[in-house]
């Protein structure tokens, strides 16, 4: 304004004019003056005054609105957030001296040492429930973000702070923090000793997770076998998985899941393990009888391979009995192989007594025919008889000498009974054809003679050729007996 104009003395006055009109519509009341109202007070004594002037005047002159109000509060918000930040930055250097003159500006240190401290012991005690006592898989995953919260609050709290107490903030809101720097690092171990725990229950689930289910495929694989080698592959893929499972640290989850899980693996394996062995040293064993005649060692060799699946049964196994009674015959029978020129008396020797056999069947025979059979049996005897004690065969050859000379002595004690029973017919039978041929006269002498004759006939044994004639006789000579009285 005092650029406008000279400096004559009418230039003055007119300036003056202006300015005072200014400070006139300055105190009236109402409104604030608008462009023209001051444009009008100003152009009628310098026409050519700046537009753009009295538009900076008019914006001047308007009041504050709610926007510039809103930018100044803003401004003022963050100017005092911005203050508020800068003095609980976590450096001593700062928030000591702050701490002794102005305690109150650190109320967001002390809010955010609460929270983070009560979530830092919350999580804590709940991941150490969790990991510690962990009854699934679900509890270790759960105890494992409980130990990342619980290390994250442990991140949050200003260690050096822990050292002197906030007595301002402690008299008005109280503190729930009690430990000492000590404490807390005794927390941050304790963290991370969960953390490792963790870690390790997550990885050894993956040996359980895989072992259990490679140990119910192999017990499927044993179940569908159908030959010897295939159940005793199985029973390796069974036994390789169970030490798998052992090998799993029983200080984690896993560990402890397994060996409980074990206690039924174990008994069904060991089941299936000694069904196979006892199945094995059968087959091996009757593989070795059809061999033993022409290859003698190769079927020792067998029996050897049986002896040794059934030494693998232990003493406290229910079919323990059942395998040392099936391996002390295999050891008879691998110590006294046979070999070709044994085997050729004994099978001689079973061919005769297999006629024999057939010729006894269907008896009554007579005499002359038990003799036939009993020579049967005596040639038998003899081609064992040829085998001596040196030779391979004399075990076996001895135990079918036993057997055939007792048929010897069965067959002859027949032949015997054929024999007196044939003499007794005869007799008794010449008997009544002379009572037939002179009858007595006295009837009591009749009766005495055929009942003598009814005694002897009963000496004739069953099983003989004469047993029905004689029978036929008796009752014959029952029916004189009846008639005579």
């Amino acid at each position: 304004m005092n650029k406008l104009g000279g400096n004559d003395s009418m230039s003055i006055i007119e300036r003056e004019l202006v300015i005072k009109r200014l400070s006139d519509m300055r105190k009236e009341a109402g409104d604030s003056a608008t462009y023209e109202e001051i444009k009008e007070v100003i152009v009628d004594i310098f026409p050519n005054f700046s537009a753009k002037v009295i538009h900076a005047a008019a914006r001047a002159n308007r009041k504050l609105g709610i926007i510039s109000k809103l930018k100044w509060g803003t401004i003022l918000l963050v100017s005092t957030l911005g203050f508020l930040w800068f003095v609980n930055l976590p450096y001593p250097m700062i928030r000591w001296p702050v701490s002794k003159t102005a305690p109150l500006l650190l109320l967001p240190s002390f809010f955010s040492m609460d929270y983070h401290y009560r979530g830092a012991i919350d999580s804590l005690e709940q991941a150490d429930q969790l990991i510690t006592r962990s009854t699934s898989p679900a509890d270790i995953a759960k105890g494992s973000e409980k130990v990342k919260e619980a290390k994250n609050h442990l991140d949050h709290l200003p260690v050096w702070f822990l050292g002197y107490y906030p007595q301002g903030y402690c008299t008005l809101f109280g503190c729930t923090w009690k430990f000492t720097i000590d404490e807390f690092e005794a927390a941050r171990h304790h963290v991370a000793r969960l953390d490792a725990t963790a870690f390790q229950d997550r990885n050894a689930l993956s040996p359980l997770n895989e072992g259990v289910n490679n140990l119910v495929a192999a017990k499927q694989q044993y179940e569908k076998a159908t030959s010897l080698s295939e159940k005793e592959r199985a029973i390796a893929i069974w036994q390789a998985e169970i030490d798998k499972l052992t090998e799993i640290s029983s200080q984690t989850f896993a560990g402890k899941a397994a060996q409980t899980k074990l206690l039924a693996y174990r008994r069904d394996f060991e089941d299936a393990k000694i069904s196979t062995f006892i199945a094995a040293a059968e087959g091996f064993d009757a593989e070795a009888e059809k061999i033993k005649t022409t290859q003698a060692q190769t079927a020792s060799e067998l029996w050897r391979q049986a002896i040794d699946r059934l030494n693998q049964v232990p003493i406290d196994n229910p079919h323990y009995l059942e395998a040392q009674t099936l391996m002390a015959a295999y050891q008879i029978k691998q110590k006294t192989p046979t070999d070709a020129y044994s085997s050729t008396f004994i099978e001689a020797s079973k061919q005769y007594a297999m006629s024999a056999a057939k010729a006894s069947q269907n008896p009554p025979h007579t005499a002359g025919e038990w003799e036939q059979i009993s020579k049967l049996w005596s040639q038998a005897i003899a081609q064992l008889e040829n085998i001596k004690v040196a030779e391979p065969g004399y075990v076996e050859a001895q135990r079918l000498l036993a057997e055939y000379q007792t048929n010897v002595g069965i067959i002859e004690n027949r032949r015997q009974l054929e024999i007196e029973s044939q003499r007794i017919y005869t007799e008794a039978n010449e008997q009544i054809q002379r009572l037939i041929t002179n009858p007595p006269t006295d009837k009591n002498q009749v009766s005495g003679e055929l009942r003598g004759i009814i005694n002897q006939l009963n000496n004739v044994k069953p099983g003989t050729t004469a047993y029905a004639d004689a029978q036929a006789l008796i009752k014959s000579a029952n029916n004189q007996l009846q008639q005579i009285h």
